[in-house]
């Protein structure tokens, strides 16, 4: 495999995973481990990844924003069980709201037709679901972000001032014990705070990568929401639970 060929796929790959492994590389490309460990520093001195003990993970900024396509192939089985785990705090009759994440949309194959919901949204995509599962949905008017399919702007945050929520599932890029949940767009940032506002109890949905990440634009304190995630350390747990409620899967 030429040196572009190789660059390419390591790049490919960290799309795909946010972390690649050096031995991973080596068997894939049958390349040295010398030549691997070249590569990533040429791609790391180009500002594409960030070396770390035995591979190299994707670098980030504080307003990176992965495409949903790229988001909705990340971590899978994850959002999977993050997304059936929080369903189990929904009542008969709740009236909740769902952001444009990828992982409250995988909340939606999951709630019962039985509970009788109302489900307000700002995702395109998840109003598209539910229509097809045919649960009571409303969604927001106002700007198209291309990028989240989410629906965005003062429009849409005026119309979440008049409703009132019994839950919001809220997605987040960051979870840091400083700098609270943020995400990387301001005006996302706005529909989630506010959706936050209006509802009796929030849940931040995210999975363990999240945790002492910071983004751009805050959403809130930890204190305002339940954290819903696939896993977390033991220190980590001990010092987010300091401020919030860390629910985390049950292997």
């Amino acid at each position: 495999m030429l040196t572009e060929e190789r660059h390419q796929y390591i790049l490919t790959t960290l799309r795909q995973h946010d972390i690649v492994k050096s031995q991973d590389l080596i068997t894939q490309t049958a390349a040295s481990e010398s030549t691997i460990r070249r590569d990533l520093q040429i791609l790391e001195q180009a500002g594409f990844l960030v070396r770390v003990h035995g591979g190299a993970k994707r670098a980030a900024t504080l307003q990176t924003e992965l495409a949903v396509s790229e988001k909705s192939n990340q971590s899978v089985h994850e959002k999977d069980q993050i997304a059936r785990l929080a369903t189990n705090a929904l009542k008969p009759r709740d009236v909740i709201f769902l952001d444009a994440g990828t992982t409250t949309l995988a909340m939606i194959p999951y709630l019962k037709k039985s509970l009788n919901l109302t489900v307000v949204t700002n995702g395109v995509n998840h109003a598209s679901l539910l229509a097809d599962y045919d649960i009571r949905c409303f969604l927001l008017g106002g700007q198209l972000k291309n990028v989240t399919k989410a629906i965005i702007g003062s429009e849409s945050v005026a119309t979440l001032k008049e409703y009132r929520f019994n839950k919001a599932f809220l997605g987040t890029n960051g979870i840091h014990l400083r700098f609270g949940y943020t995400t990387p767009d301001p005006d996302e940032a706005a529909v989630k705070r506010t959706a936050l506002q209006q509802a009796a109890s929030t849940f931040f949905l995210a999975d363990h990568t999240k945790f002492n990440q910071v983004s751009f634009a805050k959403i809130s304190d930890l204190a305002q929401g339940t954290i819903i995630t696939d896993h977390i350390s033991q220190k980590d747990r001990l010092n987010f639970q300091k401020q919030t409620t860390v629910q985390e899967v049950t292997k």
